[in-house]
This record gives structure tokens, C-alpha cells and sequence, in this order.
């Protein structure tokens, strides 16, 4: 008798390896210029205040020190709205979170309209910071999910250049309003601004493909950044390999916050940024003040010497992001090409400070000046770069927020400082000299750490210490 054959178990469907999204170049640079447009504004906002600090301070008869207090509280919620924001990040898409900011900007220039009083001011301020805080690293988040890794330079310094359009084209427009109609119709019309961005925003911002980084439920695993996936020239994401038969390890998914934060290319990463912002925040706060009181320009000079600096601050993002992208393309080393600059232009600006005090004549104290405020510009779309470097797509939204939370704290710091040498020395002369001497010091500081400590290779291989295979990838892009 015949035993009957055990039927052979069914065989699964051989699908092909999914080919992923191919890279929307017009969705893409659409979302850039939002968010280039979202920046000009936050650097509007942030400089209306020193703009218009000399009428403000000629009508509420307010000291240095006090004024010096008013613009150090910008910075009181903007570090932690910075790190809180970046943990929330991995659960709420970047959309919601640019919508909210550019709203809350709008809300927060209304006090001083209706009581124009220190307090007023001060609420203002406060309330700004908080909802700028996060805007650099979170739109610089929103704008990677848009690019692949090898195509981010440019997109990214357009990003930082926004910063400088905003003063660049806020210098002469806000000077003109106050000049014209009062300080107050600067205020009013940043509100509409901020609101009428927001809600474009809400129409046509939506989060890329690259890099979906929210928090994925229980039981599912994160998705892949399709950023470290194998691209084409042009940046479309090529299929997916056939899988070997033994599977390579992959980058990993997460990692320890510590270790992350504490390894050198995010350290000198933070650095970087704390010497550029100490510079950045001396400019909004005190620089027109400078120009006005010190070397007596009238509010229009003041302020095309600020829209020169921005300029300059332009020409440097349009130029190195995109070169270092060129740089990385051909093989070099990510800590020569976006790491050592990053260090030696805060170093250049601290030398530039140091020497201010010193120089008689216009010609080259403002060649020092746009040197000094304008040549650490770089530093803010490349300290992005090293920093994702070393870091799982799903947590960099997190780790930017605490490399904008640290890196920004000048802040809070450099102008009630400042305020407070002025009133305290013998002349204004001698205060500015005490303020710059300062500033270069912390910024020569920070300048060494960066070009010591940004190795994103050397910390990529130490971050994730499995052997490379074929199919498998490092963190470092």
C-alpha cells in the first residue's frame, strides 16, 4: 500500500525589493524656500529690538543695564523650549511644530503695543524666545527630511542664509518704519508677517521622506532614514539590494543619549555655535547701538553697515556649505572639510573683536566689524552637518535641540553683560572696549575646542563598532 505524499508546503510569493521614493526636487526646494522665509523672520524678530533700541530707550528712560536685562530675556526660555522641543520632535511631525512656533512669534510682539513699558518689553521678549528657541533645529530637521545626506549643503546653508536675508533686508525696512511711522509699526507688521507665513506654512508644509524619525508605536520597528540609503547622481534613492544570505548589520537605530552627547565631533560641534552666537547675540543686541552712539552714524548708516555685514555673512553661506559638499563628494575627510572650518571662522572672529578696541579710522574698524559679526556665519549650517554625522536619524531631532539649547546660551549671558560694562566704566569707550576683549575671548576658547574635538569619522566608527560589510553603512555620511 502506498503511503500518500505529504503535500509540499506553499511557497511565498518572490516580490521584488520595493524601490523607494525618488527625491521630489520641486517639493523640496518649495519647502526650502518656506523655510528660508520662516528664518528671515525669526532673524527679523529677533533684531527689531536692537534696531529700534535708541528710541525705546530715549522714551521709557532706560539704562544701559536695563536695556542690556530686556534683550538677555530673549534668552531666558530659548535654550530649554530648545531641548524640550527637540525630544518632542520624534513624536510630532516637523509641519505642526514650524506652524506653532510662526504663530507664537506673531502673539509675542502684541504686548508692547498695547503698555510700552519694561515689563511689556520684557513679556515680549520672553515669550519670543521661547518659540524661537527651536526654530534653527527644527527647521534644519524639517529641511533633511527633504534631501538625501549627499545633497544637504546647499539646502543647509540657504537654511542659516535665511538668518542673514533677515537682516540683511530687516536692517533698512525696520529702520525705515521706525524713522517713519514709530517703533511701535516695526512690531505690527513682523506680527502679520509671522502669521500670514504660518499659515501658508500649514498648506503646504508637510514632512519629506527622508528620515521619518517619529517615534514608532510598540511592537514596530523604526523606519530606515532613507538619507543612508545608496543614491543616484541626482539624489534618487536607488532599489533597495537583494538581500544576502546572511543579513549585514545595520547602522543602529538608537543609541545611548550619553553616548551621544558626549563624543567629541557633538561637543565641538556645540562649541562652535556657543562662539558664534556670543557674537550673534552681541549683534542684535548691541551692535546698533554701537554704531549709533560710538561712531555717531545716522539711523540709515547704522543701518547699511548691518546690511553690508549680512551680505558678507551671505556670500560665506552661499559659498562654503556648497563647496564642503563638492569636498565631501570627492572623499575628503568630513572633519577637514566641515569640521576645521567651523573652528578657525570663530577664531578669525575672535581675532577680529580682539583688534577692534585698538584701530582708529572708519574704514578699518568697519572692515573689523564685518569680520567680527560677520565671518562666523558657517559656523551654524555646519555644526548641523557634524552633528548628524555621528547620529541615528530617529534621535536627530533630539540631539539638535540640545546642540541649539547649549550652543545658544550667549544669549542669555552676552547682553545684560555687556549692559552692565557699559555702566560700569569709566566712559562708553572703555565699556565696549571691556565687551569686545570678552567676547574674543570666550569665542578663541570655542574656536580651539572646535578645531580640536569635530572628528565625525573617528566618532562614527566609535558610535557603532560593527564590522562593515557589504550592505551595511556608518553612521557618518
Amino acid at each position: 500500500m502506498v503511503e500518500p505524499s505529504t503535500p509540499a508546503p506553499p511557497r511565498e510569493p518572490v516580490t521584488a525589493p520595493p524601490r523607494r521614493p525618488a527625491f521630489d526636487r520641486r517639493r523640496a526646494w518649495l519647502i526650502t524656500a518656506m523655510i528660508v522665509a520662516f528664518m528671515l523672520i525669526n532673524y527679523a524678530d529677533k533684531s527689531v529690538l536692537g534696531l529700534a533700541a535708541v528710541p525705546i530707550m530715549d522714551e521709557l528712560e532706560i539704562s544701559n543695564s536695563t536695556y542690556g536685562m530686556i534683550s538677555s530675556s530673549f534668552a531666558l526660555l530659548f535654550s530649554l523650549s530648545g531641548l524640550v522641543v527637540g525630544f518632542v520632535s520624534a513624536r510630532v511631525s516637523s509641519r505642526v511644530l514650524l506652524f506653532t512656533m510662526a504663530a507664537v512669534w506673531a502673539v509675542a510682539q502684541l504686548p508692547v503695543l498695547f503698555v510700552a513699558s519694561v515689563p511689556a518689553l520684557v513679556a515680549g521678549r520672553v515669550l519670543l524666545g521661547a518659540a524661537e528657541g527651536p526654530a534653527a533645529s527644527m527647521s534644519m530637521h524639517a529641511l533633511y527630511k527633504w534631501f538625501p545626506a549627499n545633497l544637504r549643503g546647499l539646502p543647509s546653508a540657504l537654511q542659516i542664509s535665511g538668518a542673514a536675508l533677515g537682516t540683511l533686508f530687516a536692517a533698512p525696512v525696520v529702520t525705515w518704519l521706525i524713522t517713519a511711522f514709530g517703533w511701535r509699526s516695526a512690531f505690527v507688521v513682523l506680527a502679520v508677517t509671522s502669521a500670514v507665513w504660518s499659515l501658508v506654512w500649514w498648506k503646504v508644509g508637510h514632512d519629506g521622506p527622508y528620515g521619518e524619525d517619529r517615534a514608532p508605536g510598540p511592537g514596530t520597528r523604526a523606519p530606515r532614514d532613507h538619507a543612508s540609503a545608496p543614491h543616484d547622481r541626482d539624489g534618487t534613492l536607488a532599489p533597495a539590494p537583494a538581500p544576502a544570505s546572511a543579513p549585514a548589520p545595520a547602522p543602529p537605530e538608537r543609541l545611548p543619549y550619553r553616548r551621544l552627547l558626549l563624543n567629541g565631533t557633538v561637543l565641538g560641534s556645540i562649541a562652535g555655535a556657543f562662539g558664534a552666537s556670543w557674537a550673534l547675540a552681541l549683534s542684535h543686541a548691541w551692535l546698533p547701538v554701537y554704531l549709533r552712539t560710538r561712531l555717531e552714524l545716522t539711523p540709515g548708516g547704522a543701518a547699511a553697515v548691518i546690511s553690508a555685514i549680512s551680505a558678507f555673512s551671505l556670500v560665506l553661506l552661499l559659498s562654503v556649505p556648497p563647496l564642503v559638499d563638492r569636498l565631501r563628494r570627492r572623499g575628503r575627510s568630513a572633519r577637514w572639510t566641515s569640521g576645521a572650518p567651523q573652528g578657525i571662522a570663530v577664531l578669525l572672529a575672535a581675532l577680529a573683536m580682539a583688534a577692534l578696541p585698538f584701530v582708529d579710522g572708519p574704514a578699518p574698524h568697519l572692515v573689523l566689524l564685518g569680520l567680527a559679526f560677520g565671518g562666523h556665519a558657517i559656523v551654524f549650517p555646519l555644526h548641523y552637518m557634524t552633528a548628524s554625522a555621528v547620529v541615528p536619524p530617529v534621535q536627530r531631532g533630539a540631539v539638535f535641540g540640545v546642540v541649539a539649547a547649549t550652543g545658544t546660551l550667549p544669549g542669555l549671558v552676552a547682553p545684560y553683560v555687556t549692559g552692565h560694562l557699559l555702566d560700569s566704566a569709566d566712559s562708553p569707550g572703555a565699556g565696549y572696549a571691556h565687551a569686545f576683549l570678552l567676547s574674543a575671548a570666550v569665542m578663541l576658547v570655542c574656536g580651539l575646542l572646535a578645531l580640536a574635538a569635530i572628528r565625525p569619522e573617528r566618532d562614527a566608527r566609535r558610535l557603532n563598532p560593527a564590522p562593515q560589510t557589504e550592505g551595511s553603512k556608518p553612521l557618518a555620511q
